[in-house]
């Protein structure tokens, strides 16, 4: 199976997935749990688009990581141990995340500068 990702766009997570057969199901898994089922859609030999409506109850303070995976379990059920992993998706949101952002991006910053500084160093003595 190869999954190619197309984002999210009003709350929908999006793909294409090309298989040889479509999977029982598509879903969006949180901590271990099925927080969201897809729905799939033939475009072609092979070929399915992948769409899933995320629940606004996903979206709150603090970061979380959603994974999409593809297995033969029925609706309600866990996610089967022999899922196959498609894709993750990352939602960051509320203001306390701004700062440790920044803090984030300045280190980084400050890293490469280093790293500037110390590559200019190397190439002047050789």
């Amino acid at each position: 199976m190869k999954y190619v990702d197309h984002g999210v766009q009003g709350g929908v997570w999006s793909g294409q997935l090309g298989a040889k057969t479509a999977p029982a199901r598509i879903c969006a898994v949180l901590r271990g749990q099925v927080v969201a089922q897809g729905d799939l859609t033939p475009e072609g030999k092979g070929q399915w688009r992948v769409q899933i409506q995320l629940p606004a109850a996903l979206i709150s303070d603090g970061v979380h990581s959603l994974a999409l995976i593809a297995d033969d379990g029925a609706a309600g059920d866990p996610p089967s141990p022999a899922a196959m992993h498609l894709a993750r998706l990352s939602l960051i949101a509320g203001s306390p995340l701004a700062d440790d952002l920044q803090a984030e991006i300045a280190t980084l910053r400050d890293e490469l500068e280093l790293l500037k500084r110390e590559f200019r160093h190397f190439a002047a003595t050789v």
